[in-house]
């Protein structure tokens, strides 16, 4: 499967398109919206998420509620969108024109700067437009189209805020069913009350000096077999696609699999899952500290994957820049922004790995129809527990 984006933050809508999603799987619009819903959600989002009431129409590839293996086009429109008509016109304006509303100011930590050098911009609302997080948007809806391949496998995904700021959440060993269920009630998408509440605090203190926050989100995916991915070659590697999925959120700044950067720390005997088996499941791990993934493959343990988001870098009490016309020192220009987006970016997450992970089951099973996929999942699964 592949798909692209296009849009922009101010724009009329933001659209997808997805290639190789199979035949007869089952769409709901519902179950879209409702992902949508949820990035749209959490402590310390900005007045763009009191404006846009993000909803996904299905233009192409479906048809009374199940692909036809055509190409499935995703839009969602910006509601904004009306107060930008001008400043966003595809038609040409007159040079001066107030609709331009032209940036000549670009942001630390943004892409302003470097995409005007590359792309030979003097105006860098070109730039910024594109580069906004709001391109998450329709990646989720992309990752709910996944999400339901992945269920008709008994595949499921959850996610987690594990760090906002520096107030870390005690770790807890629970189901992936209570997981979801309790993050889903938080605010901050934190399993730990006590931390939940230092969060909030510490994100409502950040608004408050018009300051942002970075955190560090977890993604959880039971239900892989064993198998995805592949040792052959490195750019196949699953474990490589994902780290790659999560560094293509914006803001995102590191990634590791299963107890990642800890391993420096510790000698083979704690790192390595020992292998076991028994005649009801076939072959298993005494533990998971790889993540689900071995030499690019998954091992059929959970797939556990976190990200590290830096805090967003549109401030109100902004950094200094440069001007590009004038080459003299200005704060930086601000656009309407959050002062927290980790509860969000947790569901982007959840996204894009659900994505990786759908496609790798394609990869690995005939995709034309789920009714060939799910009788090959089927025999490859009993094969495995047998092998």
């Amino acid at each position: 499967m592949r798909y692209l984006t296009a849009g922009e933050s101010h724009g009329p809508q933001l659209t997808a398109i997805i290639e190789g999603v199979p035949s007869n799987l089952r769409i709901s619009i519902e179950a879209i919206n409702e992902q949508l819903a949820r990035r749209q959600k959490g402590h310390g989002r900005g007045r763009r998420m009191q404006i846009e009431k993000d909803q996904v129409k299905i233009l192409s590839g479906v048809r009374h509620g199940y692909t036809t293996g055509a190409p499935i086009t995703l839009v969602v429109e910006n509601k904004d969108w009306t107060h930008w008509q001008g400043i966003m016109s595809a038609e040409p304006v007159e040079e001066g024109a107030e609709e331009k509303r032209r940036v000549s100011r670009p942001r630390p930590g943004h892409a302003d700067l470097n995409g005007a050098i590359k792309y030979h911009q003097r105006d860098m609302r070109n730039i910024l437009e594109r580069s906004s997080a709001r391109e998450t948007t329709i990646r989720v809806a992309v990752g709910a189209v996944a999400r339901e391949l992945l269920a008709a496998f008994g595949i499921r995904v959850g996610g987690q805020v594990l760090q906002i700021n520096d107030i870390v959440a005690k770790r807890e060993h629970v189901s992936l069913d209570e997981l979801i269920a309790r993050t889903e009630e938080s605010p901050v998408r934190c399993l730990d009350k006590e931390a939940e509440v230092q969060m909030m605090a510490a994100i409502d203190k950040a608004k408050e000096d018009g300051d942002s926050l970075g955190g560090i989100v977890e993604v959880i995916v039971e239900g892989v077999p064993i198998g995805l991915g592949t040792h052959v070659q490195w750019d196949r590697k699953l474990d490589g696609r994902l780290a790659q999925a999560i560094m293509s959120i914006q803001a995102f700044k590191g990634v590791e699999i299963g107890i990642g950067f800890e391993a420096a720390g510790l000698p083979g005997s704690q790192v390595h899952d020992e292998i076991e088996w028994n005649e009801e499941t076939g072959y298993s791990r005494k533990s998971n500290r790889a993540g689900g993934l071995e030499g690019g493959m998954t091992t059929g343990m959970p797939v556990v994957v976190r990200g590290v988001m830096k805090p967003i870098p549109t401030l109100y009490k902004p950094l200094m820049s440069v001007d590009i016309d004038s080459r003299e020192a200005f704060s930086a220009s601000i656009e309407r922004s959050d002062s927290c987006a980790v509860p969000a970016a947790s569901v982007v997450a959840e996204a894009v790995v659900a994505w990786e992970i759908a496609n790798a089951m394609c990869d690995k099973f005939p995709s034309d129809s789920m009714d060939d996929m799910v009788e090959n999942v089927r025999q490859y699964r009993a094969y495995t527990e047998k092998f």
